[in-house]
């Protein structure tokens, strides 16, 4: 289907009546034009009931971009453990035009992550696990929480958070850290707030089911079950200090971790790819979680189409790069489903 043939499935101006309930033919055709990144022309189009104009192009992530077909590839590069310097160098970009696409994509396929998963079917066995990585320097360190389905190993929730350094008292290191706090005040601890916000994630999926938790030994952990679920959830620790093998409880979530340190290079234990601050390593891992459930097999020997998204039944198939940077996500359910060819499939119709 070629660009000239998109119809739109509503105007995209929040305000108009025709953004929630378009009526048949609530546009009409307004000619086309010619952008130099593209080869082919752009179709335009203009509301009878708002009578604002738009475009096909206004539908899509790239809107107003300047080197569209960069995206892509920038995406691939940064869920392979590349740096931002070495994806500019790559594409021949400047690092801060790097950035600026960075944080665009990571924050539409947040919203994408969020429209796509709506509920957690009942029964379901999940994990949940933190990684520690730290934000400028390691004396500022950060807690990564990870929660995930077993079987399909699809990564439902993951937050970031500032923690303190923990050191032993009268140790050199303490002594170093008391001095870095009395020149710049004592770091706050926010670590328990983010695992409520991962188990508040977790019991809107829900919405009443009963499903099973695996973690460690983790006092908060049993804490927020009790809270929140009650009986709802059965809540199983495994201790620690069991070896990190296959025959581990813990493997599928172990697994994440590894494979979240390996994908994101920010997320290396020695690494000058390090975030400057938290909330871009919280972007980081929203482009992995993408990348992970809707783009990569669940295992080396599944069929191609087997991502984790298949598995849990919230896809018909496995999403390619370039299907996860085509459609807006800003729209929540009203958005176009990111395997939409002709854009006039939902993401609300594709989840009914």
């Amino acid at each position: 289907m070629s660009d000239l043939d998109f119809v739109p499935v509503r105007c995209p101006n929040r305000r108009c009546p025709a953004f929630r309930e378009p009526p048949p033919r609530f546009f009409r055709r307004n000619g086309a034009y010619h952008p130099r990144c593209r080869s082919v022309p752009v179709p335009r189009f203009r509301c009878k009931v708002c009578r604002r104009g738009f475009s096909r192009q206004t539908f899509r992530l790239d809107y107003r971009d300047k080197r569209p077909h960069v995206n892509a590839p920038l995406f691939q590069l940064l869920t392979s453990g590349v740096g931002l310097r070495q994806v500019g160098r790559l594409l021949g970009l400047d690092v801060h035009a790097v950035q600026r696409k960075f944080r665009k994509i990571a924050r539409h396929v947040r919203m994408l992550n969020r429209n796509l998963l709506v509920g957690l079917p009942a029964d379901r066995t999940l994990m949940i696990d933190e990684l520690e990585s730290f934000e400028h320097r390691s004396i500022s360190p950060l807690t990564v929480p990870v929660l995930i389905d077993r079987n399909s190993k699809f990564v439902v929730a993951t937050d970031v958070a500032p923690i303190r350094r923990v050191a032993t008292k009268g140790s050199w290191r303490r002594q170093w850290l008391e001095r870095h706090e009395a020149r710049s005040g004592r770091r706050q601890d926010r670590g328990n707030d983010c695992i409520r916000r991962v188990f508040g994630r977790m019991e809107r999926l829900l919405e009443g089911r009963p499903a099973t938790l695996f973690s460690d030994e983790k006092s908060s952990y049993a804490r927020q079950c009790r809270h929140r679920f009650g009986q709802q959830v059965e809540h199983r620790t495994v201790p620690s200090t069991l070896p990190r093998t296959v025959f581990n409880p813990l493997f599928a979530i172990n697994l994440t971790d590894a494979m979240m340190r390996d994908n994101n290079g920010r997320l290396r234990r020695r690494s000058w790819l390090v975030s400057k601050a938290g909330r871009f390593l919280k972007l980081q891992i929203e482009l992995f979680a993408a990348y992970r459930n809707w783009n990569r097999r669940r295992h080396n020997d599944d069929p191609a189409d087997t991502t984790p998204g298949v598995v849990l039944g919230l896809a018909k198939r496995s999403f390619a790069v370039t299907e996860l940077l085509a459609w807006r996500q800003d729209w929540r359910l009203r958005s176009i489903h990111p395997t939409s060819d002709s854009g006039g499939a939902s993401v609300r119709q594709d989840v009914a």
